[in-house]
């Protein structure tokens, strides 16, 4: 994906076709800004589906982080269930 460009909503509507052959065949994305504000972008279609799927990995992996983190916490003071038989059957000794 190349650089982005920034053009106006105005600008957008008047080479509306240009817009979209820039994203479809250079993959340039444009930023539409309306009264000085970015407030949408237009970008290729398979561009967007391989952002979305980077973004799924990435969750994917953030959340598999947190499990092992949690799962690591869990452990740490944990006994067995072996350990808490022995345990319990010295207590009726």
């Amino acid at each position: 994906m190349n650089e982005p460009v920034t053009a106006p909503m105005s600008e957008v509507r008047r080479h509306l076709a240009d817009t979209i052959d820039r994203a479809r065949h250079d993959h340039t994305p444009t930023f539409i800004t309306q009264r000085g504000r970015t407030t949408a972008v237009l970008l290729d279609a398979d561009d967007y589906r391989r952002l979305l799927e980077a973004e799924r990995v990435a969750e994917d992996a953030w959340l598999n982080r947190l499990a092992d983190e949690a799962e690591e916490e869990g452990r740490e003071g944990s006994v067995s269930l072996e350990e808490m038989a022995r345990d319990l059957a010295r207590g009726e000794e």
